[in-house]
């Protein structure tokens, strides 16, 4: 065999390798995570602290729960709006199952969420409506948040402790806790 028909031959072998691998790893990904349906969102805001920024959440919610973030990072900020079910072809508006490297405070511009953690072994909803504010403690905690109501859910988020040029928002699979 020539070296030519050799290195094509070689090549198209490596071409089909990495495709049957990329189908495999898209065709995994889409049975295990879940994205989200009828969102969408402005571009994110990125920025980084001039000075060294050392944060702590204190909440008060039947316990204390502090949230520390020694280093800041990088900080992102967006709008997101999600539809609800009547203008989203009957589908619920979702984020999918995801988390965060860091806090998010999440403000409730119009509509309502309703927000499940993925460690509720009940999927108890909890609910936020319009001028409601709280905080997601990131850092692994995998939830979904859906509009369930009429109209669209309208909120602002703010990210910390973003990898420089990093992902804020992480897919996670479905934990399997909620019948939807």
């Amino acid at each position: 065999m020539n070296k030519s028909l050799f290195r094509s031959t070689l090549s198209a072998h490596k071409l089909a390798f990495f495709l049957v691998a990329a189908a495999v790893t898209t065709a995994t990904g889409a049975v295990l995570l879940t994205p989200g349906t009828g969102v969408s969102a402005t571009s994110p805001t990125r920025a980084s602290f001039v000075n060294p920024t050392d944060i702590k959440f204190k909440i008060q919610d039947g316990s204390k729960q502090i949230i520390h973030v020694p280093d800041a990072a990088e900080t992102v900020m967006h709008k997101i709006t999600i539809k609800p079910a009547v203008t989203n072809n009957g589908i619920v508006g979702s984020t999918g199952w995801h988390s965060h490297p860091g806090p998010v405070v999440v403000l409730i511009e119009s509509g309502t969420m309703s927000f499940y953690d993925a460690d509720d072994p009940t999927c108890t909803v909890r609910t936020y409506t319009a001028g409601q504010a709280f905080i997601d403690s990131g850092q692994g905690h995998a939830h979904i948040a859906r509009n369930e109501g009429s109209v669209d859910l309208v909120l602002a988020a703010t990210y910390f402790d973003v990898p420089p040029g990093g992902l804020f928002r992480l897919d996670a699979v479905n934990p399997e806790t909620c019948s939807f």
